[in-house]
């Protein structure tokens, strides 16, 4: 049984990704910040199933916080086998109207994050020569958006990551791979409209969005043994939009 820690469990991509994990027999470990009665409706799904799911809160924007949630981890011997970094937020807004909070946030939460995580998960991979790290990135971060410079540079940033982490950890057993979401059916299309969600399906070659599942199912392969040659590659799942 493998233990796997998923960022931003809540919902979405991090839900559907839970799920699937805990279905195929590992003990997946749901972190969250603030959504807790998504996760704890979550994890009692699960659990009713007999799977093996556990909630941990954290900000993982926060270095202490992921250093804390680590330690509680060690505390019951529970090393990290595979880690998704899932946790991220957007935000539309002009660049020109783009304050230093927003950008600090922006980067805080979709690529610091990451760092945290890989940082504390990283020494019991090498340790025992095996691990998967799955990073969640986003098309905008391939080519970037309007109205989202930050959330593209961030996004950005996580492929630049995932290329020289894998690098460097190649020879310790471990893989680094990053997936880039096409538009998929979140909460983070909330923000748009009927009209705005058809555009986006007529752009995209298949004529549909994505679902959290399609994402899901991509990261379930890329920490199977069936990815163990592949490492510092960015996946697509967008439909043909990039």
């Amino acid at each position: 049984m493998r233990n796997v820690l998923i960022t931003g469990a809540s919902r979405g991509i991090g839900a559907a990704a839970a799920r699937l994990f805990a279905e195929n027999g590992d003990r997946v470990f749901l972190n969250y910040c603030h959504s807790e009665k998504n996760v704890q409706a979550l994890c009692q799904e699960l659990t009713d199933k007999g799977y093996s799911v556990f909630s941990i809160r954290a900000d993982v924007s926060d270095p202490q916080a992921v250093r804390r949630m680590f330690g509680i981890l060690r505390e019951d011997s529970i090393d990290i086998d595979v880690l998704v970094n899932n946790a991220g937020i957007a935000q539309t807004k002009l660049f020109t109207d783009l304050t230093d909070e927003d950008w600090d946030k922006m980067i805080a939460v979709n690529l610091s994050s990451a760092f945290y995580c890989c940082r504390a998960a990283l020494p019991s991979m090498i340790r025992k020569h095996s691990g998967r790290i799955i990073n969640i990135s986003s098309v905008w971060g391939q080519i970037g958006g309007s109205c989202e410079v930050h959330y593209s540079a961030a996004k950005a940033g996580m492929i630049g990551l995932t290329k020289a982490l894998a690098m460097e950890e190649g020879l310790s057993g471990i893989t680094v791979n990053c997936i880039a979401p096409g538009v998929i059916q979140t909460d983070m299309l909330s923000p748009y409209n009927d009209e705005e969600l058809q555009a986006l399906r007529n752009e995209t070659p298949t004529g549909t969005l994505g679902t959290p599942s399609d994402v899901a199912h991509a990261i379930y392969f890329l920490a199977s043994p069936a990815s163990s040659f592949i490492t510092g590659q960015v996946l697509g799942v967008n439909g043909g939009l990039c």
